[in-house]
């Protein structure tokens, strides 16, 4: 009989098949036409703030959304989209988007640190905007 496994194994294991982005790179695919998709419950978007152009789509229906066979999945449901995953601060994330590597949606992946580590590095982005135009 094999051993359960624990969260960090199950998580560890989760992040050993992605190409995790940083909040910087993740950004860089969504202008290159990737989605950002942030899976966070209602009340910690309204806790903690969301972004304008990611998909909202709660983690309870996340891989019915994105498997382009579901009679559920959204319009832009392709193997071979870019999706790129949000949580709070990058756990959730990183077992939602092996999930949806496994269904083949190879391109799936997650944000280092989550909507933390990006509203950090957006608010560092507009500071040095604003120090490089004066």
């Amino acid at each position: 009989m094999t051993r359960p496994r624990t969260i960090e194994e199950v998580l560890a294991r989760a992040r050993g098949r992605l190409n995790r982005l940083t909040p910087a790179e993740a950004d860089a695919a969504r202008r290159r036409g990737g989605v950002i998709v942030d899976i966070r419950p209602a009340a910690q978007r309204e806790a903690n703030g969301s972004l304008p152009f990611a998909v909202v789509v709660e983690r309870n229906v996340l891989e019915w959304r994105f498997d382009p066979a579901s009679d559920a999945s959204l319009p832009m449901a392709s193997h071979d989209l870019e999706v790129v995953v949000l949580c709070q601060e990058g756990y959730t994330s990183s077992l939602a988007a092996a999930a949806l590597q496994d269904l083949g949606i190879h391109r799936a992946t997650d944000v280092i640190g989550g909507y933390a580590a990006w509203r950090e590095w957006h608010g560092s982005a507009e500071q040095a905007n604003a120090e490089d135009g004066r």
